[in-house]
């Protein structure tokens, strides 16, 4: 029988997506440089709250509170020898929490970046890097995840030993990138590039796409370079809620809630069948984004015009795959006060 993200994507246009992570841990007390993943034995029942706010606000898919919970991320903190114990107790917090809704829910098992440059650049082998993805993949396994989800991933070469530990794991998996230099990956990416390598892996995603970046234009700039790829597997935008604005000691969010909705509608126009938020995106812009869905129809592929008249300016003259593109620009059109 076909996982329930496969059932799900069978049966819908669209699937909804959650928000940022972090963005709502701190606002529950997590300090800065403090590991969210300790939460999930520390404090499950904020860790609870965190998934149910995505489901209340109608969610199709939440993602684990587990985006640095390799050894590597966690040795910062002296807790490379509990990802097991760190991943499967995330899962079944979510487990429980996607049972109880009462409807349709997949949990995604969050699978961040290494931390680590991967060799001959850096020091970070093939092997130890799959072993690394596999030992985080059967935590999340065993806590319950339906499908494993990487994310922020910036090099080839990580999306690949993922790909492969998940393999040896048996579990179905997303993947995204994050586009955040000039419309590339930090290791030189262009979406077009990801189509290709995505299209040679042998244990290839059930979804993919990019995720965080710079903000919302920029990134749906990216999933337009999806679709003119002619993907044969379904897009994931996860695009920020605005751009990251420090004030008061904190980071904010610029993106309101209206404009999260815009966003969610171009995304979908530009052919993303997986849509949500990253960084400020929280249950009030989810809430938006999904009446947004549900009650306007689909219209064309979006031009980059229409795109930066909605929701704001790129942050620079190309996406990576052709020597044109829009002018970097002032953010202006839509974009409402910050709420974040």
């Amino acid at each position: 029988m076909p996982d329930l993200l496969t059932q799900m994507l069978d049966s819908q246009d669209w699937l909804l997506a959650d928000g940022a992570t972090g963005t709502t841990l701190f606002n529950m007390g997590l300090m800065a440089g403090d590991a969210p993943e300790l939460w999930n034995v520390d404090h499950p029942d904020r860790v609870a709250a965190l998934y149910q706010g995505a489901v209340d606000a109608g969610v199709d898919l939440f993602l684990t509170n587990t985006f640095g919970g390799n050894a590597s991320r966690l040795k910062l903190h002296n807790a490379q020898s509990r990802v097991l114990e760190l991943n499967r107790a995330a899962a079944a917090i979510g487990r429980e929490v996607a049972d109880k809704s009462g409807r349709r829910v997949v949990v995604a098992g969050s699978v961040g970046p290494t931390g680590d440059i991967m060799a001959p650049m850096g020091t970070l082998t093939h092997a130890t890097a799959v072993e690394m993805f596999h030992e985080q993949a059967e935590g999340l396994k065993a806590g319950g995840a339906d499908v494993l989800w990487l994310e922020t991933i910036s090099a080839a070469a990580e999306f690949q030993a993922a790909a492969e530990a998940f393999a040896l794991a048996d579990m179905p998996w997303c993947g995204t990138m994050s586009f955040d230099t000039a419309g590339r990956t930090m290791m030189g990416l262009t979406s077009k590039d990801m189509v290709k390598m995505v299209r040679k892996l042998p244990h290839p995603p059930l979804a993919f796409g990019a995720n965080c970046g710079v903000g919302a234009s920029d990134l749906l700039r990216t999933t337009l370079g999806f679709a003119g790829a002619t993907p044969t597997t379904p897009v994931i935008a996860k695009g920020n809620a605005g751009i990251p604005k420090y004030v008061d000691g904190h980071i904010h969010y610029d993106g309101t809630p209206e404009l999260m909705a815009d966003y969610a509608l171009l995304a979908r126009d530009a052919g993303a069948r997986i849509i949500g938020g990253c960084c400020g995106t929280e249950a009030a812009h989810l809430r938006k984004m999904r009446h947004a869905l549900e009650t306007k129809p689909k219209g064309p592929l979006p031009t980059l015009a229409q795109i930066e008249t909605t929701l704001g300016g790129f942050s620079s003259t190309s996406d990576g795959t052709e020597p044109g593109g829009p002018a970097p620009s002032p953010r202006r059109g839509r974009r409402r006060a910050a709420t974040t």
